[in-house]
């Protein structure tokens, strides 16, 4: 096991840096000027020195090895000196120059990419972190009953809410949601109040925290939850009739014993896999729900950064949402030895 994760990093490590240079010759090609959302009153000799202190002017190689070189050495040298603290903590010294270390900067804020990233961060977590968890919560039991009690009312009424809860686009149950819920009844806010500080000594503060998560944690519970349900009622299907199922019962083992150990044991690997596939989704963000209820999170700022034409902000948070995918497939691929002692990467 531990080579097989040795090699994947291994392999990770030439998928991260094509992936690197299909972000950066994407953005490199598009059009747009970040100068040119200036006053019409700014000179052009201006303009001019602002692209030259930006480095627009430098080749195509010079400006992807300039910003690999920040994205794979300085910001991980930078993180681990600064939240982490462990170079500090441990050596008390500082690997190169940390004060003249070259950082990548937003050329909105002028302030570095990962730092603002930081600050929205919270707030996407709070949100797609919470309907995340509560949607698998509710799947997988649902699905593990909608199987085992296939054709039943339960199984009807199931299949029929995850089918609408997939079939529903976000930005349609979002308006829906604040028509029926904030319009309507007035029982929740129909925006995000992002600068709301939780205080969790003080119930109100907590009130008002779960009423303005209430409806997109919602929303994006039942879009997150309907896939995941089909996902394990047809896995568990699967696994009801096999060979090894009508032996484990055959034995005398208890009809619960079979269902929970035998049975969802190997339907949760294609389940495994959606929901590793959908972590990164978490840090990336409901861009469409976002919008909708106005939260600050990851989405929002890439379509801001998009919209802007901050170029570094938008090769950043790409590049951090590839890099969760492949992380997150090799979470997903030792979790199948894990569920499966069939697999082994001997």
């Amino acid at each position: 096991m531990l080579l097989y994760i040795l090699r994947r990093v291994l392999l990770a490590i030439p998928t991260l840096l094509l992936i690197s240079v299909v972000i950066f010759t994407i953005l490199y090609f598009a059009p747009g000027d970040p100068t040119a959302q200036l006053p019409m009153n700014i000179p052009q000799e201006v303009r001019a020195r602002m692209r030259e202190q930006l480095g627009l002017n430098d080749g195509y190689f010079v400006r992807y090895l300039r910003w690999a070189g920040q994205m794979f050495i300085n910001e991980p040298l930078h993180f681990i000196r600064g939240p982490l603290n462990v170079v500090d903590r441990t050596f008390d010294t500082c690997i190169g120059s940390c004060a003249d270390r070259p950082r990548i900067t937003s050329w909105q804020s002028r302030s570095p990419a990962l730092d603002v990233i930081g600050q929205r961060l919270p707030q996407t977590l709070w949100v797609l972190g919470t309907a995340f968890v509560i949607g698998i919560l509710i799947a997988i039991p649902v699905g593990v009953i909608s199987a085992y009690k296939q054709y039943s009312w339960f199984d009807s009424v199931g299949t029929f809410v995850t089918m609408i809860g997939y079939s529903v686009p976000t930005f349609f149950s979002g308006l829906l949601f604040i028509v029926i819920f904030s319009v309507q009844l007035k029982w929740f806010p129909s925006t995000y109040n992002t600068r709301h500080v939780v205080d969790w000594t003080d119930f109100e503060s907590i009130k008002i925290q779960a009423k303005q998560m209430a409806m997109p944690v919602g929303v994006l519970s039942l879009f997150n939850a309907a896939a995941l349900t089909r996902f394990t009622r047809a896995a568990m299907l699967d696994n009801l009739n096999e060979d090894y199922v009508r032996t484990a019962r055959s034995k005398g083992r208890r009809e619960r014993g079979v269902v929970m150990i035998h049975v969802l044991r190997n339907s949760l690997i294609p389940v495994v896999t959606l929901i590793a596939l959908q972590v990164p989704g978490i840090f990336a963000g409901a861009i469409i729900t976002e919008q909708i209820f106005r939260i600050n999170g990851l989405g929002s700022m890439l379509i801001l950064s998009m919209e802007q034409g901050d170029v570094p902000m938008v090769q950043t948070l790409t590049f951090i949402f590839a890099f969760l995918i492949v992380a997150f497939n090799l979470i997903a691929d030792v979790l199948y030895g894990l569920l499966d002692p069939r697999i082994r990467y001997d």
